[in-house]
């Protein structure tokens, strides 16, 4: 209570976010560069303040944009009513929609904080190449949906040891020590 209080210069000097801290979202790729979103719905369904609206279109042989049947052909979400709580990401069955630690989000205009796919899409990185393009990862979506478990699974004894209480990355972690020697049953 009788503590000296800190004084954070805030535009020179940035304090880092928390692991786990939620801002602004992000359209995520498959290695190859294919969208992961198939234009499902269900991130606008479970949006409490009803900030996501997304159209989805089927993909044709002539231009693929994700693995699937579907894609977001438009996807847009409205941060002047986004509260950030996350349920949209629980939503997403591919793990499409995720969370930066970006925090800055004030503008001065209403129409800048209406984020359109190209401003949620991540950007495209080395060895990725732009869509529409057949898919290079495997022939079906089954195998991008197999590469995505493996990434999981990958990644969740490092989500546990950070301190994390998600409930599957802890199944993740006590089958990866069964797996080893039985330890953690």
């Amino acid at each position: 209570m009788f503590m000296k209080s800190e004084t954070v210069q805030y535009p020179e000097v940035k304090k880092p976010t928390a692991p786990r801290f939620h801002g602004r979202h992000q359209l995520n790729r498959w290695p190859d560069g294919l969208e992961k979103c198939i234009g499902c719905e269900l991130c606008a369904w479970a949006c409490p303040a009803d900030a996501i609206f997304v159209e989805g279109a089927d993909n044709t042989a002539d231009e693929r944009y994700s693995p699937g049947e579907r894609f977001g052909r438009t996807y847009q979400i409205n941060y002047l009513r986004c509260i950030l709580c996350g349920l949209c990401i629980e939503a997403c069955p591919t793990r499409a929609l995720t969370m930066t630690n970006e925090y800055e989000l004030a503008d001065d205009s209403r129409e800048s904080l209406i984020y359109t796919k190209e401003m949620l899409l991540a950007p495209l990185r080395e060895g990725m190449e732009a869509p529409p393009h057949e898919m290079r990862l495997g022939d079906t979506e089954e195998d991008y949906y197999r590469l995505g478990l493996q990434e999981s699974e990958q990644a969740a004894p490092k989500v546990a040891s950070e301190g994390g209480g998600r409930a599957s990355a802890d199944q993740a972690v006590k089958r990866e020590k069964a797996r080893k020697g039985g330890e953690g049953k």
